[in-house]
């Protein structure tokens, strides 16, 4: 019974598997009689939440902005996992550890509380339940998607006091280019948790979708290559300074847990990130590049932009690297794609 009872994680009660086994077992109704195993199972999840406070919103903007705090990472949408749930408990766990701040919303919020340690705890249980570092939070519902973009947007409003009304385009602004938040709908499956997505990526947020996101037939793919596309103008002075790659895409679709684990330390790096943010955001990266492929992700020095960028422990590999490939130093702008925003003009 308990083989049987490891195919109810994988299976969406979509009857296909009885479609065409050659045998014509009744599959899905040998699932079931596996019941009783699982009908006993009980696991622990924190209560949905609801808005992240301005009280939190205020303690954790500055770390978040300038990078210290290496990203938010929300994990959304429908529980269409082309491989179980277990994909989405281990890449909530690895940026739990890695001291992210992890946000949940409706069926993914239940899977994460699927799966227990060793010591038979469940993520709730093992990281708080607080808006900071490492903590892992319960919003709520499907329909509390907007508590998390609330969150992108209370940062802008309440730690760079930015206007809310009829300010759609600035506070999107302000969210691509300085707050780094990843939106990750793993099983998404329906037109709502496209919409959901869509409401993200037009904030300025990127968002992953699983194996089963290339159905869409929608993505939103950046070129690292071409240098043009990542230029920003430096409010500061007026003028057009690259930024390099940051983030690289708006929706995408990764085939694997590994894949996406990788993108999602990538696609938290922002043009604004200070000289200590980025060094943090970049040993997240090639750490787990190194951890999934064994090797130096190939594009590093897009997101080298002076000296004081390079993890210390990587220093002198990463130089190595960085002389290969011709890299020069670059300018660290106050970067918008507004021309509005710009203070001075030189």
């Amino acid at each position: 019974l308990s083989l049987l009872s490891s195919l109810y994680d994988q299976c969406i009660g979509c009857l296909k598997c009885e479609g065409v086994c050659r045998a014509k077992l009744p599959i899905h109704s040998m699932i079931v009689w596996a019941d009783d195993v699982f009908e006993r199972e009980t696991f622990k999840i924190r209560s949905g939440r609801g808005a992240i406070r301005d009280t939190e919103i205020r303690a954790v903007g500055g770390p978040i902005v300038f990078g210290e705090i290496p990203g938010v990472v929300a994990f959304v949408g429908c529980a269409n996992y082309a491989y179980g749930g277990r994909d989405v408990y281990e890449m909530a766990e690895e940026f739990a550890k890695r001291r992210y701040i992890v946000l949940a919303s409706g069926c993914a919020a239940m899977t994460l509380g699927m799966y227990k340690d060793e010591e038979g705890k469940t993520i709730y249980e093992r990281f708080p339940g607080s808006f900071d570092a490492g903590g892992v939070i319960n919003v709520g519902s499907c329909i509390s998607n907007p508590h998390i973009a609330g969150a992108a947007i209370k940062i802008a409003n309440i730690f760079a006091r930015r206007p809310l009304r009829a300010n759609y385009e600035e506070i999107a602004d302000y969210v691509l280019n300085r707050v780094g938040a990843v939106g990750v709908a793993w099983g998404a499956m329906s037109q709502k948790a496209a919409s959901i997505a869509s409401g993200f990526w037009r904030l300025g947020i990127p968002v992953i979708v699983g194996p089963h996101g290339s159905k869409y037939r929608r993505a939103l793919l950046g070129r690292s290559d071409r240098e043009e596309d990542w230029f920003v103008y430096d409010a500061r002075t007026g003028e057009k300074v690259y930024c390099g790659p940051a983030p690289e895409h708006l929706f995408y679709m990764a085939e694997g847990k590994e894949e996406a684990i990788v993108m999602i330390a990538k696609l938290c790096m922002r043009p604004n990130d200070t000289t200590k943010g980025r060094a943090i955001k970049l040993s997240h990266y090639i750490d787990l590049y190194r951890k999934f492929y064994d090797a130096l992700p190939e594009d590093v020095h897009l997101f080298v932009r002076t000296m004081a960028d390079i993890p210390i422990t990587m220093k002198d590999e990463i130089l190595a690297f960085l002389k290969e490939k011709g890299w020069r130093e670059k300018t660290i702008p106050d970067p918008t794609l507004l021309p509005r925003l710009i203070r001075r003009r030189e």
